[in-house]
Order: structure tokens, then C-alpha cells, then sequence
């Protein structure tokens, strides 16, 4: 009796342990998705969401006055969302790409704001220009804190959806009398102090993103190097297709041109012949090992969608981006397979403001580059491809992502700023850009 319940206890110990292991394996999972899940599911009820490890930025208070500053005033459809800082991860690191992902699960068409650990972002899917209105009560309000910021954007929300340039906000309150000359003149010269400011820190910022695509691009120059020296001796050698040398010349001039091109880049969109060329090196290198191997080369294809550096894809296959709707994308084998199985891709990676990311969330900067990749395959196939914060906005309904925007700094998934630190792309429906900042 005594052996039996000494069995039947190391069951029960054992089934116990399991069933913690699984719930532990499970956690991160689950909660995956957690900030962005709760702002849905919570929107889809109220104009207005405050996390609850985000109320020392928004208050109870604050936050009812939003919901009744938004019954006040015609806004249409608005969603704002107050979220902690680990919020953004949920949107690649970036509040705009957090507005994304909100907008994906909530599935409803209107204007997003997000406020997501001291940085601001916000769009529409209908209103043009709510973008621009966001950056515009940001700059008008970052010292005043958060709520300040948002009430003079549902303020100026309000002015675009009754045919308003949201130009001005409303939630500074009534205006007095007119200024008098003695004022006028230092004002303005202040004024101009702070436009002539602006425009440094702009140039700066401007210039740190192009040295930092600059830098991306170049990893992706020095891998096509990298493999033309690795085949240099094979080619020399007696007896060698001729065609496999005229492959490899082909492979060193596409590589010679697009380090010169690299060089004289000046804009984002100095870059799209370098992708061009990077493509017709790889294609080239491909056709000159298979050559040599005495195989003939592949059909030309378009890159590897996950990592264009793996060559011509060999096919299909299907695969969904985060918020994003499956699409059928051009894979290496390799890749196919992986996503096939259920696994995460080989994706290119590339730096931005300091973090490491898909290439396809780095924002409109990385877009012409990327569309040299991919653009002599047909007009259409990019724009059909790229998602979320990058290029298409067939994926998931949105348009370009903000990191090389007019600001300070760049938040990986926007488009322009007007100002602010947080730019944004086009949503798609009824356009507007993301805008925002950082406080």
C-alpha cells in the first residue's frame, strides 16, 4: 500500500512539474501580442485607452476629458491608445508601427493615436493630413505633457474632418487681444531663432539616417564581394566555360558600379540603381557557379523576398506578416521550407536608429534601395510585397514606414514628419501621414 502511494505521489509531482513547464513555455506566447490584444479589444468599446502600467502618463482624469473632448467635437471615427513603453515592441519598436498592429486586430477604418513609452504617433485610414496635424500639436504641446498633446489633436482632427488644414488646435485656449508692434519685433526674431534651430537639428538628423542606410547598404555590397573573391581562382582555371567567365566579368562590373553609385549617394533615392545592380551581380554570380558546376543557370528570378542577398528565389510561398494579410512571396528554398514548417525566415536585418530589424520595417528610407532589388521584375511585384512600415500597403492596408522622416531622430515605421521625431506613411482608404513625436 505504501509503494502504491509513493507511485501514485511521483505521478502527481511529475504531471504537476509538466503542466508548470508547459504554461511557462507557453507565457511568452501568449503575451506576445498582450499590449496590443488589450488596446482592441478595449477601443473596440471606447474612443480611449490607458493601460493600466501607463497611467502615470495619462490619468483617469486626463483620459476622461479626451472621451469628452471627442463627443464634443465631430472627429469621426478616432482611436487613442496610452501604452507603456514595452508596447512598441508589439509594433517592430515604434509607436506608428503600434497604431499599425492596433488597427489590424481592431479591423475598423478612422484615426489612430498612439502614445507608447514617451513617444508619440498617430494616422488615418481616412482623413489626409492627420499626419501632419499629430506632429503639429506634438510641437505645439510637448511641454505640457501627453493629454496636453492629444486634446489639441482631437482638437485639430475635428478641424480637418470639417474641411480644416488642422493647422491650428483648439485646446490652447481663447485668444485675446493683438499684439502690440513692441512685442511684434522680438517675437519674430525669436521665431526665426527657433525655425533656423529646427532646420540644424533637421539637416543632422537627415544626415545621421543616410549614414546609417549608407552603412546597410554597404554590408549588402561587401557580401557580393565577398563571393566574387571567393570564385576568382575557379574562373582562371584551364578548361573553364567561357560563359562562366563572362558571368563572373558581368558579376564584377555590377559590383564596380554599384560602389561607385554608393559613393556619390546624396538621398534615399540615390540608392535605387545600387539595388539594381546588386541584383544583376548576384543573378550573374549564381549563372557562374552553376556553370561551372556544368549545370546551366536558373531562370532569373526575383530575389529571395526574406534575404535578397540569398540570390534568385526558387519559388512562392506563402507567409503573413505580423498584422498583415498572407501573401505569396518570392523565397530561396531554404526559406521556403522554414516557412513551410512554421518557422521564422533567414530575414535581412539592417540597423536603424540603433536597432536591428527586417529590412521591410526600416522605414521609406530603405525603399528605393529595395525596390532596385526588385524592380526589373515587373512594376507591380514591390509594391505588392513590401508591408507594414516599408513600401505596399496591400498587406496590411498601410503605406510607407517612418524612420528617414523630417525630425530628430526616426522611429523605424513612419513617413514624413512635418517636425516631430515620429513620422508616418500613408494608411491606405482616405491617405494621411503619420506624425507624432517624441517627449
Amino acid at each position: 500500500m505504501g509503494e502504491a502511494r509513493r507511485g501514485q505521489s511521483v505521478r502527481m509531482a511529475r504531471t504537476l512539474l509538466l503542466a508548470l513547464l508547459f504554461t511557462l513555455l507557453l507565457a511568452p506566447a501568449a503575451g506576445a501580442q498582450a499590449y496590443v490584444q488589450r488596446a482592441a479589444d478595449a477601443l473596440a468599446k471606447d474612443p480611449v485607452y490607458v493601460d493600466p502600467g501607463a497611467r502615470d502618463i495619462v490619468s483617469p482624469e486626463q483620459a476622461e476629458q479626451l472621451r469628452a473632448r471627442i463627443r464634443e467635437r465631430d472627429t469621426g471615427p478616432l482611436f487613442i491608445a496610452v501604452l507603456p513603453a514595452e508596447a512598441a515592441s508589439e509594433g517592430g519598436g515604434s509607436a506608428s508601427g503600434v497604431a499599425r498592429a492596433i488597427r489590424a486586430r481592431l479591423g475598423s477604418e478612422g484615426t489612430y493615436a498612439v502614445e507608447a513609452g514617451r513617444a508619440f504617433a498617430a494616422g488615418s485610414t481616412e482623413l489626409r493630413g492627420a499626419g501632419s496635424a499629430a506632429t503639429a500639436a506634438f510641437e505645439a504641446h510637448r511641454s505640457e505633457g501627453v493629454a496636453a498633446v492629444l486634446l489639441d489633436f482631437v482638437d485639430r482632427v475635428a478641424d480637418i474632418r470639417a474641411g480644416g488644414s488642422g493647422d491650428s488646435g483648439g485646446s490652447g485656449g481663447g485668444g485675446g487681444g493683438g499684439i502690440s508692434g513692441a512685442l511684434l519685433l522680438p517675437l519674430i526674431a525669436l521665431a526665426g531663432g527657433a525655425f533656423l534651430l529646427n532646420r540644424r537639428r533637421h539637416r543632422t538628423a537627415q544626415r545621421a539616417q543616410m549614414d546609417e542606410l549608407r552603412g546597410n547598404v554597404r554590408d549588402d555590397l561587401v557580401a557580393l564581394g565577398d563571393d566574387i573573391r571567393a570564385l576568382d581562382l575557379d574562373v582562371e582555371m584551364p578548361g573553364v566555360d567561357p560563359r562562366a567567365k563572362d558571368d563572373y566579368d558581368r558579376a564584377v562590373a555590377a559590383y564596380d558600379r554599384a560602389d561607385d553609385l554608393v559613393e556619390q549617394a546624396r538621398a534615399p533615392e540615390d540608392f535605387e540603381p545600387v539595388g539594381t545592380a546588386l541584383e544583376e551581380g548576384r543573378y550573374a554570380m549564381t549563372a557562374a557557379k552553376e556553370r561551372l558546376a556544368g549545370r546551366e543557370p536558373p531562370e532569373r528570378t526575383p530575389p529571395c523576398f526574406f534575404d535578397p542577398r540569398h540570390g534568385p528565389s526558387s519559388r512562392e510561398v506563402e507567409w503573413a506578416p505580423y498584422g498583415g494579410a498572407p501573401r505569396m512571396v518570392p523565397a530561396c528554398e531554404a526559406d521556403a521550407q522554414r516557412v513551410e514548417r512554421g518557422e521564422d525566415p533567414e530575414a535581412r536585418e539592417v540597423l536603424v536608429g540603433g536597432r536591428r530589424m527586417p529590412y521591410w520595417s526600416a522605414g521609406p528610407g530603405y525603399a528605393p534601395f529595395a525596390g532596385g532589388l526588385f524592380g526589373g521584375f515587373g512594376g507591380g511585384l514591390l509594391p505588392g510585397l513590401m508591408v507594414g512600415t516599408l513600401l505596399g500597403s496591400s498587406l496590411g492596408g498601410w503605406g510607407m514606414g517612418d524612420a528617414y522622416a523630417h525630425g530628430d531622430g526616426g522611429d523605424p515605421g513612419g513617413g514624413d514628419f512635418g517636425g516631430g521625431d515620429f513620422g508616418g506613411g500613408d494608411f491606405g482608404g482616405g491617405g494621411g501621414d503619420f506624425g507624432g513625436g517624441d517627449f
